[in-house]
């Protein structure tokens, strides 16, 4: 099992929802009602993305590691989830 570590926007929406996109995974995003539901959801929406990615031949964009970070004052954050494999 290989374990990735994809950098991620964590960005507060005007409903109170959190909107979560992975800049290195082009497309993939994904929401939550809280922040944890949201970094939840991005595990899943990572995990689904290179699965598809993997069975569509492509290659699986190198991860990088960051720890996670969370601004209440800041409409922008950044974060960390990790994917299994």
């Amino acid at each position: 099992m290989t374990t990735l570590h994809y950098k991620i926007l964590l960005r507060k929406e005007e409903d109170g929802t959190y909107t979560v996109i992975v800049p290195s995974l082009p497309g993939c995003l994904t929401f939550g009602h809280t922040v944890e539901e949201a970094l939840e959801m991005a595990k899943e929406a990572i995990e689904g993305f290179i699965e598809c990615m993997i069975a569509r031949g492509e290659e699986v964009p190198d991860s990088k590691l960051l720890a996670y970070h969370y601004h209440s004052t800041q409409n922008q954050n950044i974060g960390e989830t990790t994917t299994f494999l």
